[in-house]
């Protein structure tokens, strides 16, 4: 099973070569609506699923994954750029800010909260990816719709998802962009295999899906 991350749909994985049925996760196109809280959410998803071998998540797509290996709902999971999760101590800063993100959504709309999105460092790699690729992803973003993506943010952002750290062990393997330092010392963090995407900041399968099929290729047959 495919998952994309926030503020993306099933077509993001549209150039990477690996067969697998695609999920659309709550809030996004094909997803339904954004239930009450992480446990909701997680059970709807779960529910779409059936039976799955393995979940490959990028970014909130792997945070579900890692959430639905840890509940016992999927043996196996492959995560992209994940963040498996904070402190309870950092709970009340990353609540506030997602609320931030989530007002400007609600109130400005989605143009102005997508430049915003995709204005953030951590995405600063992805303007070397094809302009034609930027533009079809931009066309899909800006189709979003904010109000749903505010409570994506609300309800499953960081603050309110467990921290699963404890749970990432042998049933995972881990994937990040090379030129994504942060990402990449979160995964050297986790007792779990970490590949790294050569050239490739925090999205692979926007910035280099060639080298992210490869690297998946390789992690499945090793698992």
């Amino acid at each position: 099973m495919l998952l994309h991350g926030f503020a993306g749909d099933p077509s993001a994985w549209d150039g990477v070569a690996i067969d697998g049925d695609r999920a659309a996760l709550p809030g996004h196109p094909g997803g339904g609506p954004v239930a009450g809280g992480w446990a909701e959410n997680l059970d709807a998803i779960a529910a779409r699923l059936g039976r799955c071998d393995v979940a490959i998540g990028y970014s909130l797509g792997a945070r579900v994954a890692l959430g639905l290996v840890a509940s016992g709902r999927v043996p196996r999971g492959v995560l992209i750029s994940v963040n498996p999760g904070i402190a309870e101590h950092e709970r009340a800063a990353r609540r506030a800010s997602d609320a931030a993100w989530a007002q400007l959504a609600r109130e400005r709309g989605i143009a102005a909260f997508i430049a915003g999105w995709e204005a953030q460092p951590l995405f600063a790699t992805q303007q070397r990816a094809p302009t034609e690729r930027l533009a079809a992803r931009r066309a899909r973003r800006l189709a979003l719709d904010p109000a749903q993506l505010a409570s994506s943010l609300e309800a499953m952002g960081l603050a309110e998802m467990p921290d699963y750290r404890g749970e990432v062990d042998g049933r995972f393997a881990l994937i990040a962009g090379a030129d994504d330092a942060r990402y990449v010392a979160i995964a050297r963090a986790l007792p779990a295999p970490l590949t790294l995407v050569p050239g490739s900041g925090h999205d692979p399968l926007l910035e280099q899906p060639a080298a992210l099929t490869a690297v998946l290729t390789h992690v499945l047959a090793a698992s």
